[in-house]
């Protein structure tokens, strides 16, 4: 049985790598893997490497244009994308396709596999994120997509909802934190040698994308994040760098700028890597920006969360998550908030609600005994 895994980004592979492990380890399926998207952009890291220096092999690599992050140059490198899944899938022929997510890249992705007549397996489908176009992007993979793989209850009722078969759709938890359980993460004198780091008083892992439902209004938003973390002392700032979103370069660009101006007390990454980035967790006072990293993984390690903005809104939050407004003043609140020692006394009994792991073996086990004959012939269920 031949498996398809798409991955467009840094993210997305790391929370896909413990299932691509899954197929790989096993004598009756094969691992076909296709990769796009920012992992072969050296502006972003050349990603693919990491990928290669974890065994896999690249079955097909589909560049597509990310020159311009303008709305226009999402679409091209959309089109590009389509144009070239469909070719790789053609060559492969696998028996079935696995796609995370909700990124344009995904989507173009699954829509090539739809015609293609191949079925589709979807990860972290009935979610909502109502400030970013992504919530459009996966609601629509979901409607391609013949087995579904949720992240939790809430969310599986959610897929059924938009007419999906209940016998098709699983909640088997977050994928991604199956890495908290598996990797042996890096300790505090491991991260100072490898990134260079000087640990201070507090510490905070920032990681802020694109709103790409408010056009050219990111930038203010980071600005104003940036002004409360110049006003922070005793604190060292660890940046991860926007994706490929339309704005990012922007929001990058302020990033190189804010570093420049405060060696003492920032570092930029444009790709930490999933061992390094989960093992910042560990140590840091909080996960500040508006990525999902922040909701699904940073709970497990006790840690707070400040979310910015509506990129997340309508997730579902552990109690260790503190929301607020893109505005100087509500992200001040965030972080008197986050400090208070209330707030800090609770982070011990915080539960998350995106489960415990183990999710990877459930999926695979799922892929490969689930009958493929008819499934791509689907009902609207009610």
């Amino acid at each position: 049985m031949k498996i398809c895994v798409f991955t467009g980004t840094r993210a997305e592979y790391g929370l896909l790598m413990h299932l691509m492990k899954e197929i790989q380890s096993d004598p009756s399926l094969t691992l076909q893997l296709l990769v796009s998207g920012t992992h072969l952009s050296a502006e972003f890291g050349s990603t693919y490497q990491e990928i290669e220096k974890e065994g896999f092999t690249l079955d097909k690599k589909v560049e597509i244009p990310l020159q311009d992050d303008s709305p226009q140059g999402v679409i091209n490198a959309m089109g590009s994308g389509l144009i070239g899944y469909g070719d790789a899938l053609s060559q492969l022929s696998p028996d079935i396709v696995v796609v995370l997510g909700d990124r344009y890249e995904a989507f173009a992705f699954a829509v090539a596999a739809m015609v293609l007549c191949i079925p589709i397996a979807h990860l972290h489908g009935g979610e909502a994120t109502y400030g970013a176009m992504d919530e459009a992007m996966r609601h629509s993979i979901t409607k391609m997509s013949h087995l579904h793989f949720t992240a939790t209850e809430s969310y599986r009722q959610r897929v059924i909802q938009l007419g999906e078969d209940p016998t098709r759709v699983f909640n088997v938890g977050a994928i991604g934190l199956d890495n908290i359980n598996n990797m042996a993460l890096l300790s505090r004198e491991q991260l100072e040698q490898d990134l260079n780091l000087k640990w201070a008083t507090r510490n905070l892992l920032v990681t802020f994308h694109p709103v790409t439902l408010e056009r050219d209004h990111s930038v203010e938003p980071f600005n104003n994040l940036l002004s409360v973390l110049n006003d922070l002392e005793n604190t060292q700032i660890i940046f991860t760098k926007a994706n490929a979103d339309a704005e990012g370069r922007r929001i990058n660009m302020m990033i190189d700028d804010y570093v420049a101006k405060n060696p003492q007390k920032a570092l930029a990454f444009t790709s930490l890597g999933s061992l390094r980035y989960l093992s910042l967790m560990q140590y840091v006072d909080a996960v500040v920006g508006n990525s999902s990293s922040g909701l699904i993984e940073t709970p497990s390690f006790k840690r707070g969360t400040i979310n910015i903005g509506d990129r997340q809104a309508g997730r579902i939050k552990a109690a260790s998550v503190i929301d607020c407004e893109p505005t100087v003043a509500s992200i001040k609140q965030a972080f008197d908030q986050l400090f208070s020692a209330d707030f800090q006394a609770s982070l011990t009994g915080v539960e998350n609600p995106y489960g415990n792991g183990g999710t990877a073996p459930k999926i695979k086990h799922i892929l490969k005994t689930y009958p493929l004959v008819n499934i791509l012939k689907k009902r609207f269920y009610v």
